[in-house]
């Protein structure tokens, strides 16, 4: 197969290949034909925002025949001289002298035309919208954040660490696990050792979190990091939740939580740099055509200090703030989305780190404050989204952790080895989770989690 340029590397680098033969491979976006005998055609190759003007004359015996067949969506290889353009917004063209058809889509039922397409619709065809500018400029911003992570991590002496996707353990404990089995589900409620002729002689549950595996290799490689997919069955439609989701969460021992609150926020700055900095054609697009004040919300992330307050102070700013929440404010209750963007967008104006919440409100492994009533746990919050980061120092101490599992509901029985654990060798240490879609919903300013995850599954939705 003969390769071609990525249409990317020719912008910037014009005087590189300016007078030169090229070859460009991509998908037809549009074709207009002057009264002058010029076809002009915009190839897009998903490497850049921008396509590439190609000009082909009509009469050319070379690829007269192959011209008249393309249309949009057509797959095409074109070689020609790349010649500086006379037009608006692009600094070169391509002078075609040969074309080949790959593939030709029929103008009559291709769904993507050059025109603004809703969210939902292109939901309805998801192996077509990369094809578009907002989902393909969504896929090169998540491929160079998820790149980012793992350069953070491994510049700081992180090990990369894969935890189980299937596991019998729900570490939040909040019972929103999906079940994995190889049994009938009818025979399975009849039979009187359901788990017998299971595949794992056990209950078994997608991940929905690898935070407590990881702790194990913490405790004894010092720093990890996992990076992978996990799952909810939440019943929950909102466009900030997804029922399978990507995680980042790292964990470190001999860290407490002012340790881990601080490698969060380095952590938040750091990606949203590199995406201020890499992603600019992309980022210039959201901030177009999606979120006007995206780019000063970035910035201020990246150059203003992070406000860090206690749960109990966030709640007496709520409660003094006049504001008509739709959720009451009290504390012992969670802090709502409405809760979080108002901290952010009208108190500080700037990302909020909340710390040592209720005891009551969060999981059994996050380490008992001396208070007694809360715990060492900690969020972060950011303009326009609300929670990006949650996390705690873990429970060390085997006496506190029992009595928090008993409190909890949690079986020592089925947790032994993370009670183990505190048997051996006990050593301080904290962590933290990042969902991935959060931090691409935020650096696009697109309204629904939806859209930056390349097949969404939600209630009713596991096409492909």
């Amino acid at each position: 197969m003969e390769k071609g340029i990525r249409i990317a590397e020719l912008f910037g680098k014009e005087d590189k290949y300016t007078g030169k033969t090229v070859r460009v491979q991509g998908w037809v976006r549009t074709r207009r034909d002057s009264k002058a005998g010029v076809s002009f055609i915009e190839l897009n190759d998903g490497s850049s925002l921008k396509g590439l003007q190609v000009v082909a004359a009509l009469d050319r015996p070379e690829y007269r025949d192959v011209l008249e067949r393309i249309t949009t969506g057509s797959a095409v290889l074109v070689e020609g001289i790349l010649s500086p353009s006379p037009g608006k917004g692009q600094a070169v063209e391509i002078q075609a002298d040969r074309i080949e058809l790959y593939g030709w889509a029929d103008p009559a039922v291709y769904p993507l035309q050059k025109k603004r397409h809703s969210f939902e619709f292109l939901r309805q065809i998801a192996h077509l919208r990369p094809r578009t500018n907002t989902i393909g400029a969504v896929a090169r911003v998540r491929n160079r954040l998820g790149f980012a992570i793992h350069q953070f991590f491994q510049e700081r002496g992180f090990n990369y660490l894969n935890t189980p996707i299937i596991t019998a353990s729900d570490c939040e404990g909040a019972g929103e696990t999906f079940r994995v089995t190889t049994l009938d589900p009818l025979k399975a409620v009849q039979a009187e050792n359901p788990y017998g002729d299971d595949f794992f002689s056990r209950p078994a549950y997608l991940t929905v979190s690898g935070q407590l595996q990881a702790e194990i290799f913490a405790l004894a490689l010092g720093r990890v990091y996992t990076f992978g997919p996990t799952f909810r069955a939440e019943n929950s439609n909102t466009s900030r939740h997804l029922a399978e989701f990507w995680m980042v969460e790292p964990e470190m021992a001999f860290y407490d939580l002012e340790d881990d609150l601080e490698l969060a926020k380095e952590f938040i700055k750091h990606l949203v740099g590199v995406v201020l900095e890499e992603c600019t054609e992309d980022l210039d697009f959201f901030t177009r055509f999606v979120e006007p004040e995206l780019r000063g919300r970035l910035e201020t992330v990246v150059n203003r200090p992070f406000e860090v307050i206690t749960y109990t102070e966030a709640v007496e700013l709520l409660k003094k703030s006049g504001e008509q929440f739709a959720f009451p404010v009290d504390w012992g209750g969670d802090l709502q989305a409405e809760h979080e963007r108002y901290l952010t967008e009208k108190v500080f104006k700037r990302p909020v780190g909340i710390i040592d919440f209720p005891r009551s409100l969060k999981p059994f492994y996050m380490r008992v404050n001396d208070d007694g009533k809360t715990v060492a746990a900690m969020d972060i919050l950011v303009p326009g989204t609300g929670e990006i980061i949650g996390g705690s120092q873990r429970e060390e101490r085997l006496d506190m952790l029992l009595e928090q599992m008993k409190l909890k509901g949690i079986s020592v029985e089925d947790y032994r080895w993370y009670v183990e654990l505190r048997e051996f060798g006990s050593a301080p240490h904290a962590g933290f989770g990042l969902g991935f879609e959060r931090l691409v919903q935020f650096v696009t300013g697109l309204p629904n989690i939806r859209e930056v995850i390349p097949f969404p599954r939600t209630p009713g939705h596991a096409e492909f």
